[in-house]
């Protein structure tokens, strides 16, 4: 099927459009009948699909019972993909949940990525022919993928500014000082050059903008593989569909929440539009950073782990199974 309004391809069934973001109707991605307008002062609808607590309830997509187990705070239904995450009023339905498939398609593929990224700098050359494979397989990770938008307005110290007046009045006071002297130059005294108008300020401001699509790993046990400026392919994202996930593998939920995320998407962006204003200014001060998000995008990645052993130490690489990249690497 295709989308009604932007004409991607789209599987069948699908909710919405992961493309341009409209909502589908049930088959044949024909749109959905407009909702019947709400009478006057009416309360929004209500969008929590069960209280928080609630053992089992059922999928808002498809109907099918969903278990969430201590701890989750992102689960995805066995039959149809749809996804709920657990908030401060209860679970709600995950409007958008994507998928990206792996062009990775075995361990070996994925180890000759480890070997090359070895290779070129993470040991030194040959250290892969010395390591051993402690640990090895393919799981899906969920990411929050959250839209942030960020304005850094700053102070700086423009250094050639504050160096020449120093210099300028340096050279002023020594040929003062040499004219008070009584230093004569063919007979005559120095002349002194006389410079009005008011000093120059060498503190300066300027400004810089950004927009992200963050993602930050939904699972706890794995914020230590946190990317901190590595970027997923979103371009090439899909809509989250089971049935074009390797049979056998492991597809995580979250224990990691969208108000959690959001929160730790502001903070990484702030560090990035600081570093970015320290980079672009050496002497900087005052700074304050404005950072806006909006609602967040669940992402499923592929991601090979790997764990490797060289003279009893272990070292972690997580690879891109869609992008062929290392994402972070943890060790020594």
């Amino acid at each position: 099927m295709n989308c009604p309004y932007c004409g991607t391809a789209l599987p069948d069934g699908a909710r919405f459009c992961y493309s341009c973001g409209k909502a589908l109707g049930g088959s044949g991605g024909a749109p959905a009948p407009p909702p019947p307008p709400p009478p006057p002062n009416a309360a929004p609808a209500a969008t929590t699909v069960a209280a928080a607590g609630t053992q089992v309830f059922k999928c808002p997509s498809c109907g099918a019972p969903l278990h969430p187990t201590f701890g989750d705070m992102v689960v995805s239904c066995d039959y149809c993909g749809g996804s709920v995450s657990l908030g401060t009023q209860g679970w709600k339905a995950i409007n958008k949940h994507t998928l990206l498939l792996p062009k990775v398609t075995n361990a070996d593929e994925a180890l000759a990525v480890v070997h090359k990224f070895i290779d070129t700098g993470f040991f030194h050359r040959k250290a892969f022919e010395e390591s051993t494979v402690a640990d090895e397989r393919l799981t899906f990770v969920p990411f929050w993928i959250v839209p942030v938008s960020a304005t850094t307005n700053y102070s700086y110290t423009d250094v050639a500014l504050g160096v020449g007046g120093t210099v300028a009045s340096v050279v002023a006071a020594e040929a003062l000082g040499s004219a008070l002297g009584g230093n004569r130059r063919g007979g005559g005294w120095v002349p002194i050059p006389v410079v009005t108008g008011p000093p120059v300020n060498p503190t300066r401001q300027d400004t810089i903008a950004g927009q992200y699509e963050f993602p930050v790993v939904a699972v706890k046990a794995m914020t230590a593989y946190q990317p901190k400026d590595y970027q997923f392919q979103l371009t090439e994202r899909t809509l989250f569909d089971r049935k074009a996930i390797p049979s056998g593998t492991q597809v995580l939920n979250g224990d990691l929440g969208e108000d959690a995320a959001q929160f730790s998407a502001k903070s990484f962006v702030t560090q990035l539009q600081t570093e970015a204003a320290h980079k672009k200014h050496s002497l900087v001060s005052q700074l304050h950073c404005e950072v806006q998000v909006s609602e967040a995008e669940l992402l499923h990645v592929p991601i090979y782990y790997y764990q490797l052993e060289r003279k009893g130490t272990k070292t972690t690489v997580l690879v891109d199974a869609h992008a062929a990249q290392v994402i972070r690497t943890v060790g020594p």
